[in-house]
């Protein structure tokens, strides 16, 4: 490989460590969805086999089998989004090192893939990486080992499962339509065995349920000057205020990075070649999705489908699809960049200098942890006992904000350490507002939790047994449900309970 043709990698991995920065230090970074643990079972979750809808299927399974391989899994697999993007971006644009550089620099540093990262979504942008890839394999599909080609793009999407499999969905429907239709007959299967790892899980989900009450709370905002529109124009417009990158809204800044994004768009349409008018419709599609909770019809017709089935609930956080329009705007800048000549190379630098903050750790809130001795010791105490019976996990909530995480929002991490079936309230909390739970084993039990009175019989009978209760929400009150249960563990940060 020549130097010319290294330059992209090298410069996705240099934004790479620009970004994560001390996410790059040993230990685990947690962060909303993104929960790295020590040690990973194989359990029935990472098949989707626990009831629930299978979310992390398959990425929590390479996640945990590339943990078993390398003690720095985590920081790898971030690295790998940022590397993998930057080579499709470089494959997409024709011109020079400057439009290359410049397509790169906006398509890894935007609102988008900050506020993933602080959401935890990793498996979300690795699919988001594969997008160039696989916009790439569809126009030369016609190409010797073409099919192959095809295969290896949706590898990444693949990997990350069910919310990458559809925003990639975006981009190859979008092609497809443009070639009106011209080798769907090759795509489409190919497309179908790679989303059978969760597909077939999610189709024998039986009773989990979606609250359609969630449609309201994770609907895109406006988190710019510019309204909704503006915000999603920009790659904001993001539900979780939390996630949103220091300094975010400043009027310069915002105003920057939009008048980037529309010269980037306006340059895709005055282009007007045949290879551009899928990604035209995936990006117009996935800022459609986007816009749908912006209005009351738009948002009583999500309700509508998430009640119909909970596989429509990956539409209700729409603006996670606006990676095709990420996608068509890096491009965009790259060829403007080529346009420019020599001074285009101020666009590779425009991003960054729009959005400082995203740097370092996303301002310095993605950092790594160690996972405190007596959970480590919880872990291998439970892991050890042959004798059956599922574990509960309490507090009673999805989220955990430990003083070891620094008080930051992680999902329990509980479920991912321990091999055998553990329940753990999924029902998200956003803000004040607490959703349903979708596994049936859930809902079992927290009607047994709203039932006043001892909890060991019950639950006993229901064939638990262990109860763990983290030490990060009110502890008393939780272990007095529990008065004369056997306590064999009892550390700085965890009780563990053996009825």
């Amino acid at each position: 490989m020549s130097w010319h043709r290294a330059v992209p990698g090298l410069t996705g991995l240099g934004l790479g460590v620009l970004v994560l920065g001390p996410a790059l230090k040993p230990g685990f970074v947690l962060s909303y969805d993104m929960v790295f643990v020590p040690d990973p079972p194989v359990t029935a979750a990472m098949f989707g086999r626990t009831g629930g809808f299978p979310r992390q299927v398959p990425s929590d399974a390479v996640a945990a089998s590339l943990s078993w391989l390398l003690p720095w899994s985590q920081q790898l697999i971030l690295l790998t989004i940022f590397v993998l993007a930057a080579w499709g971006i470089a494959r997409l644009l024709p011109g020079g090192l400057v439009a290359k550089l410049a397509g790169i620099a906006f398509f890894l540093w935007n609102p988008y893939v900050a506020e993933r990262l602080l959401l935890g979504q990793w498996a979300l942008l690795l699919g988001y990486a594969g997008l160039p890839w696989v916009l790439d394999a569809i126009v030369r599909l016609r190409d010797r080992h073409g099919t192959l080609r095809l295969a290896a793009a949706l590898l990444p999407s693949a990997v990350g499962g069910f919310a990458a499999m559809n925003l990639t969905l975006l981009v190859v429907a979008g092609a497809l339509i443009a070639q009106r239709g011209r080798g769907a007959l090759r795509v489409l299967p190919v497309f179908a065995v790679m989303a059978l790892p969760w597909l077939i899980p999610a189709l024998f989900a039986g009773s989990a349920s979606t609250d359609p009450a969630g449609v309201d709370l994770f609907v895109a905002r406006a988190d710019t000057p510019f309204g909704t529109l503006g915000s999603l124009l920009s790659l904001g417009g993001i539900w979780n205020a939390e996630t949103v990158p220091l300094a975010f809204g400043s009027l310069p800044t915002v105003t920057g990075r939009l008048l980037l994004s529309l010269a980037a768009i306006a340059v895709v349409l005055w282009r007007r070649r045949p290879d551009d008018r899928g990604l035209c419709l995936a990006a117009l599609a996935g800022l459609a999705i986007a816009c749908l909770g912006i209005t009351e019809p738009g948002r009583a017709t999500l309700r509508a489908l998430v009640g119909f089935s909970p596989g429509f609930a990956v539409l209700r956080d729409g603006q996670l699809y606006l990676g095709p329009l990420a996608l068509l705007e890096a491009v965009g800048l790259g060829l403007l960049a080529e346009r420019l000549g020599t001074s285009g190379i101020l666009l590779a630098v425009a991003p960054v200098a729009l959005l400082p903050t995203m740097a370092w750790g996303v301002g310095g809130e993605l950092r790594p942890v160690d996972f405190p001795a007596d959970l480590r010791a919880a872990q291998q105490l439970i892991n050890a006992d042959p004798e059956p019976g599922k574990a509960l996990s309490l507090p009673w909530g999805a989220y955990r904000r430990p003083e070891w995480n620094h008080g930051r929002a992680a999902l329990d991490p509980l479920p991912r350490m321990l091999g055998r079936p553990t329940v753990w309230n999924d029902g998200l909390m956003v803000g004040d507002r607490a959703l349903d739970q979708e596994n049936p084993l859930a809902k079992t039990v927290d009607g047994l939790i709203r039932t006043p009175g001892p909890l060991a019989e019950p639950l006993t009978r229901a064939g638990y047994r262990y109860v763990v209760i983290s030490k990060d929400g009110q502890t008393d009150a939780w272990r007095e449900r529990f008065t004369g249960a056997r306590i064999v563990l009892d550390g700085p940060t965890v009780i563990v309970i053996m009825l």
